[in-house]
């Protein structure tokens, strides 16, 4: 059973930082590559950032300059670090992982989510 788990969000003020961290635990054979997505209320989902197992990186537009995404590929642990964190940013943090588990076909999984609260 491959699970993804969240920790780091939280209540910060506008022009704080915060960082969000994703553990993908179970059995896995290969990461392609991870990613943290963001869902407002009343919005979809949306991509925030994503690195490869190669260490390249995409961030949203919205986001570039102030957030950087990195990995652990020994942890099997993604992060996400916030800054010049702005009201906008308020939304519900969720990882994403693209892996190969045991006995499987590469698949998408999804954390539970994690909420980051910018107040002005």
């Amino acid at each position: 059973q491959v699970q993804l788990v969240e920790s780091g969000g939280g209540l910060v003020q506008a022009g704080g930082s915060l960082r969000l961290s994703c553990a993908a635990s179970g059995r896995i054979i290969r990461i392609n590559a991870m990613g943290w997505y963001r869902q407002a209320p009343g919005k979809q989902r949306e991509l925030v950032a994503v690195i490869t197992s190669g260490g390249s990186t995409n961030y949203a537009d919205s986001v570039k300059g102030r957030f950087t995404i990195s990995s652990d590929t020994a942890k099997r642990t993604v992060y996400l670090q916030m800054s010049s964190l702005k009201p906008e940013d308020t939304a519900v943090y969720y990882c994403n992982a693209d892996l190969v588990p045991f006995l499987s076909g590469t698949r998408s999984y999804w954390g539970q989510g994690t909420q980051v609260t910018v107040s002005s």
